[in-house]
Protein backbone atom coordinates (compact mmCIF):
# COMPACT_ATOMS: atom_id res chain seq x y z
CA UNK A 1 0.00 0.00 0.00
CA UNK A 2 1.21 3.49 -0.80
CA UNK A 3 2.35 5.52 2.20
CA UNK A 4 1.71 9.17 3.01
CA UNK A 5 5.32 10.12 2.31
CA UNK A 6 5.09 8.69 -1.18
CA UNK A 7 1.71 10.36 -1.75
CA UNK A 8 3.07 13.78 -0.77
CA UNK A 9 6.24 13.25 -2.82
CA UNK A 10 4.20 12.34 -5.91
CA UNK A 11 1.88 15.30 -5.41
CA UNK A 12 4.84 17.69 -5.17
CA UNK A 13 6.39 16.27 -8.34
CA UNK A 14 3.06 16.51 -10.13
CA UNK A 15 2.66 20.15 -9.08
CA UNK A 16 6.12 21.09 -10.30
CA UNK A 17 5.71 19.28 -13.63
CA UNK A 18 2.26 20.81 -14.17
CA UNK A 19 3.61 24.28 -13.42
CA UNK A 20 6.39 23.81 -15.97
CA UNK A 21 4.01 22.52 -18.66
CA UNK A 22 1.45 25.26 -18.11
CA UNK A 23 4.07 28.02 -17.95
CA UNK A 24 5.58 26.75 -21.20
CA UNK A 25 2.14 26.75 -22.81
CA UNK A 26 1.08 30.26 -21.79
CA UNK A 27 3.63 32.00 -19.57
CA UNK A 28 1.62 35.15 -18.87
CA UNK A 29 -0.38 34.65 -15.70
CA UNK A 30 0.93 33.32 -12.42
CA UNK A 31 -2.64 32.62 -11.29
CA UNK A 32 -3.08 30.18 -14.19
CA UNK A 33 0.19 28.41 -13.43
CA UNK A 34 -0.50 28.23 -9.68
CA UNK A 35 -4.06 26.96 -10.17
CA UNK A 36 -2.85 24.13 -12.38
CA UNK A 37 -0.01 23.27 -10.00
CA UNK A 38 -2.35 23.23 -7.02
CA UNK A 39 -4.82 20.99 -8.85
CA UNK A 40 -1.98 18.63 -9.85
CA UNK A 41 -1.12 18.28 -6.17
CA UNK A 42 -4.65 18.07 -4.76
CA UNK A 43 -5.97 15.57 -7.32
CA UNK A 44 -3.43 12.80 -6.65
CA UNK A 45 -3.58 13.36 -2.88
CA UNK A 46 -7.37 13.02 -2.89
CA UNK A 47 -7.35 9.92 -5.09
CA UNK A 48 -4.54 8.18 -3.21
CA UNK A 49 -6.15 9.01 0.14
CA UNK A 50 -9.31 7.26 -1.07
CA UNK A 51 -7.31 4.22 -2.21
CA UNK A 52 -5.45 4.15 1.10
CA UNK A 53 -8.64 4.44 3.17
CA UNK A 54 -10.38 1.69 1.22
CA UNK A 55 -7.34 -0.62 1.01
CA UNK A 56 -7.48 -0.54 -2.81
CA UNK A 57 -4.26 -2.48 -3.47
CA UNK A 58 -5.50 -3.93 -6.75
CA UNK A 59 -5.59 -0.48 -8.35
CA UNK A 60 -1.77 -0.49 -8.35
CA UNK A 61 -1.43 -3.21 -11.01
CA UNK A 62 0.43 -1.86 -14.05
CA UNK A 63 -0.66 -2.58 -17.60
CA UNK A 64 1.67 -4.99 -19.40
CA UNK A 65 2.99 -2.26 -21.70
CA UNK A 66 6.72 -1.64 -21.51
CA UNK A 67 6.55 1.90 -22.91
CA UNK A 68 3.49 3.05 -20.93
CA UNK A 69 2.89 0.86 -17.82
CA UNK A 70 -0.17 2.77 -16.62
CA UNK A 71 -2.33 1.48 -13.75
CA UNK A 72 -5.81 2.34 -12.50
CA UNK A 73 -4.14 4.24 -9.68
CA UNK A 74 -2.21 6.37 -12.18
CA UNK A 75 -5.35 7.00 -14.21
CA UNK A 76 -7.29 8.05 -11.12
CA UNK A 77 -4.66 10.66 -10.31
CA UNK A 78 -5.07 12.13 -13.78
CA UNK A 79 -8.87 12.09 -13.59
CA UNK A 80 -8.97 13.70 -10.15
CA UNK A 81 -6.49 16.33 -11.32
CA UNK A 82 -8.62 17.05 -14.39
CA UNK A 83 -11.66 17.56 -12.15
CA UNK A 84 -9.77 19.75 -9.66
CA UNK A 85 -8.19 21.86 -12.40
CA UNK A 86 -11.49 22.28 -14.25
CA UNK A 87 -13.15 23.53 -11.08
CA UNK A 88 -10.18 25.69 -10.16
CA UNK A 89 -9.94 27.37 -13.52
CA UNK A 90 -13.69 27.69 -14.04
CA UNK A 91 -14.28 29.26 -10.64
CA UNK A 92 -10.98 31.11 -10.59
CA UNK A 93 -8.70 32.87 -13.04
CA UNK A 94 -10.39 31.62 -16.22
CA UNK A 95 -13.99 31.97 -15.09
CA UNK A 96 -14.75 34.59 -17.74
CA UNK A 97 -12.88 32.85 -20.55
CA UNK A 98 -14.23 30.32 -23.07
CA UNK A 99 -14.39 26.77 -21.77
CA UNK A 100 -11.87 25.71 -24.40
CA UNK A 101 -9.22 27.80 -22.67
CA UNK A 102 -9.77 26.36 -19.19
CA UNK A 103 -9.97 22.79 -20.50
CA UNK A 104 -6.66 23.18 -22.35
CA UNK A 105 -4.87 24.11 -19.11
CA UNK A 106 -6.80 21.51 -17.12
CA UNK A 107 -5.65 18.82 -19.52
CA UNK A 108 -2.03 19.93 -19.17
CA UNK A 109 -2.28 19.61 -15.38
CA UNK A 110 -3.94 16.19 -15.69
CA UNK A 111 -1.35 14.89 -18.15
CA UNK A 112 1.41 16.08 -15.82
CA UNK A 113 -0.10 14.19 -12.87
CA UNK A 114 -0.64 11.06 -14.96
CA UNK A 115 2.90 11.00 -16.35
CA UNK A 116 4.47 11.62 -12.95
CA UNK A 117 2.41 8.74 -11.50
CA UNK A 118 3.33 6.37 -14.31
CA UNK A 119 7.04 7.08 -14.48
CA UNK A 120 8.31 8.69 -11.27
CA UNK A 121 6.68 6.91 -8.31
Amino acid sequence: MIGWGQIVYGAALSAVFAAVLIAAAQGRSRAIVWTGALAAAVGPVAWNAILRATHGEQFFTDAPLIVFPVSWQDTGSGVFTLAAASLGYGLGPLGGQPTRTSIRYSLLAAVAALLVDVYLY
